[in-house]
């Protein structure tokens, strides 16, 4: 027993209660069941405590947090199902299985709702691709990876996010949304509960890849590991099984659905029991094996790819079996459901283990300790020289590769197939695509590590903030999110008061505006055992929009002698811009700061704009400020531009903090020829800064404060470090 604690995610405190909850010492297979499922990965035992502050019910919401994913309502029958996940610790480890894995687990989720898979969006984050060979490598692999797995599983990857910093050199992130469109009717869910239904395995065969990929993801990132707790990923068969299980669903004798993925069967298991408040009979030698000779330990752990758990009703085996057949899938009965309460495994009649269900599947909370870290030391620093060519420094940011084009990623993505994407990646503040009754959805996934090292609650809210006026920018209302925390180890008290301040933000943002979150992650461990570094806090949010017509719908577009107006106040926030971390090597200063009830009004406002058709052209001021925002207006349109900043409302009069300051609830805005007086009363009326800047005029970027000329530039000095500076640092340009 002491060799294998060794090697367990479990506390000895965990085991000795373990123990006394059985009242009996559990034999290694048990134990090693129990290791993945209470794995902070699969059991969410540090974490639940705190998520239960999100606001989980809204009015379109069917399903919340706590199903493999959640299910919005669209009207007219149809359903969206969202979920997101991570595959940080294999990517870091096996850059192209793991982030091909991470697509692969993430749709699997969403085909156990009922749903057909239909778009996928990323949000990564590596460490200094312009400084490190090893980060490069990262990189171009798991793009690679995502391109060639959701490429030839027909999933259009849609829109993403990515962020580089020193801090991913040796953890890199590796997130994957997956949207999922059905009918109500259809809707499965994963449990087992009526006693006789059979448990059927369907898909790939079960081999020794990903054994103790659960525990793996809940530890620190040692120097070396052992790949084979990376999963090999087999994008053929899972096309195959996304038609298999969508045409089995649709029989109606489909009482359960599961994936296989973190924990394997261990998870899948004793999960859809517990949720189901039931038992099973589970014979292993049923189950479709890759190599001959795998024990019990192996087969219960496997995450091998590609396999679905499917509850049908009994005495309609046959049928379901039938289509598996037509698609070349095995598939095997391997177990029934009982209402004994217990995972009752088998092995050629001989019981090898039997233990409850609710111990297995419900891990005992641990109530961790939080400490605040001195994070006021970083509030007050000296300012950098105003003694700059801001040319040069607005050039050098559109190269930055968090800011830059990410044509290079996302033209390695397949993004219309489906013919649902009618705002393509790259073009608009989010993605848009076309669902069947003729409304549209809108989605966009943000984060901001930067801002959260110096305050994770204001830069937690900012994130979901930035994440809703995504969506708005092309038109639609945000109706609900998912989020990921990603942090260090949480055992470390104020890595454990980031997280929690992270939550908090993000939970009061929600509550306040009333955008339920209906799904999320948590990632802890994100830091490895040679530097003993953790990440910055890394949260994430993804929101989705719903365009109710196809005229509402927003582009960034603009026109010769266009008028552009500045919604919103700048402020002297600049810590954790990228202006001063990228340019300055500064670290610190004030974190933008989000004013709930000013988004609340603000948001209401650009509804009705959008509702009267006042508006024609929206964008989003985020990474890189109000200098960027204008360039990319430029770059987008192949236009020039020329602004005078005098009336700007702000609260700064320091020429880098207006130019790239990157305070919140801001929005260049480009109104309908003749309605200019009518949106502008409009924004008055709610107490909303807007004012006129400039026009669409001539063919550079022309930027004037205070009789000064501070930037002057033409087109192609704006393109050319813009679309070329990822592609030049992986080589691709010379």
């Amino acid at each position: 027993m002491e060799t294998l604690r060794l090697k367990l995610s479990l506390t000895d405190e965990e085991i000795r209660k373990l123990s006394e909850m059985l009242g009996r010492e559990p034999n290694t297979l048990e134990l090693l069941m129990v290791d993945a499922e209470w794995s902070e990965h699969c059991s969410y035992k540090s974490s639940k405590p705190l998520l239960k502050g999100f606001l989980t019910e809204g009015e379109r919401v069917i399903l919340g947090p706590g199903y493999d994913a959640g299910v919005l309502d669209l009207g007219n029958s149809y359903i969206l199902t969202i979920h997101i996940e991570s595959h940080n610790h294999p990517s870091a480890i096996d850059p192209y299985g793991g982030a091909a894995t991470g697509i692969g687990g993430v749709v699997r989720d969403i085909l156990s709702m009922g749903t057909r898979p239909i778009a996928l969006l990323d949000v990564l984050r590596f460490g200094r691709i312009d400084k490190s060979n090893h980060s490069k490598w990262l990189f171009k692999n798991v793009i690679k990876g995502i391109a060639d797995y959701g490429n030839c599983i027909g999933v259009p990857t849609i829109a993403g996010e990515i962020e580089f910093d020193e801090c991913f050199e040796r953890n890199c992130l590796v997130d994957v949304v997956c949207l999922g469109l059905g009918k109500r009717e259809n809707l499965t869910l994963s449990l087992a509960q009526d006693e006789g239904d059979s448990i059927i395995l369907v898909g790939g065969r079960t081999g020794r890849d990903g054994i103790k990929g659960a525990s793996f993801a809940s530890k620190t990132l040692a120097d070396e590991e052992d790949r084979s707790v990376v999963q090999i990923p087999d994008p053929f068969t899972k096309k195959l099984l996304i038609e298999a299980t969508l045409e089995a669903v649709a029989t109606g004798r489909v009482k359960g659905l599961k994936d296989l993925g973190g924990g394997g069967l261990s998870c899948a298991l004793s999960e859809v029991a517990d949720k189901g408040n039931s038992g099973l009979i589970i014979n292993l030698d049923k189950i479709p094996l890759r190599e001959e000779d795998m024990n019990e330990i192996e087969i219960m752990l496997s995450e091998s790819q590609e396999r679905m758990l499917f509850v049908v009703e009994k005495g309609y085996e046959y049928e379901i079996g039938k289509i598996f057949e037509k698609y070349g899938l095995n598939f095997s009965v391997i177990g029934k459901v009982c209402k004994d309460g217990y995972l009752n495994l088998k092995n050629k009649e001989r019981l090898v283990s039997r233990i409850p269900v609710k111990i297995l599947a419900n891990a005992p909370i641990i109530y961790r300790e939080s400490k605040e870290p001195p994070l006021k030391e970083f509030e007050n620093i000296e300012k950098p020289s105003l003694d700059l060519d801001w040319n040069k420094v607005l050039k050098r940011l559109l190269s930055n590769p968090s800011i830059a084009s990410k044509a290079w990623v996302y033209e390695q993505y397949d993004h219309e197939v489906g013919v649902r994407t009618v705002i393509k990646p790259g073009f608009s503040d989010a993605s848009v695509l076309r669902i069947p009754h003729g409304k549209f959805i809108a989605v966009k996934a943000d984060g901001n590590s930067k801002h959260c090292n110096l305050d994770p609650y204001n830069g937690s809210a900012g994130i979901l903030s930035e994440a809703c006026r995504n969506v708005i920018c092309v038109g639609a209302e945000p109706m609900a999110f998912v989020d990921h925390m990603q942090f260090g180890d949480p055992g470390n008290p104020e890595v454990f008061w980031y997280f929690s301040q992270a939550v908090k933000g993000m939970a009061d943002y929600s509550k306040h505006l009333n955008i339920p979150c209906v799904g999320g992650k948590v990632s802890f461990y994100n830091e490895d055992e040679v530097t003993k570094k953790a990440i910055k806090p890394s949260p994430i949010a993804c929101v989705i929009g719903l365009i109710e017509r196809e005229e509402q719908i927003k582009r960034i577009e603009a026109n010769y002698n266009d008028s552009i107006f500045l919604l919103g106040i700048t402020k002297d926030e600049m810590g954790g811009s990228e202006y001063y971390e990228f340019i300055h090597n500064l670290v610190g200063g004030l974190c933008p700061k989000v004013n709930f009830e000013f988004d609340k009004t603000l948001f209401k406002a650009l509804k009705e704009a959008i509702k009267k058709d006042l508006v024609k052209s929206l964008h989003d001021l985020s990474k890189g400020g109000l200098a960027i925002a204008l360039a990319e207006l430029c770059i987008f349109n192949n236009r020039g531009i020329k602004v005078n900043l005098d009336s700007l409302p702000r609260k700064t009069n320091r020429v880098d903090e207006i130019l790239f300051s990157e305070s919140h609830s801001r929005f260049l805005i480009i109104p309908r020829k003749g309605r200019i007086k009518e949106l502008k009363n409009l924004f008055e009326e709610k107490g909303i800064p807007f004012v006129r800047i400039g026009k669409v005029y001539g063919e550079e970027l022309d930027i004037f404060f205070q009789g000064r000329n501070l930037i002057k530039l033409g087109l192609d000095d704006l393109l050319k470090p813009y679309h070329e500076s990822i592609p030049k640092i992986m080589g691709d340009l010379e």
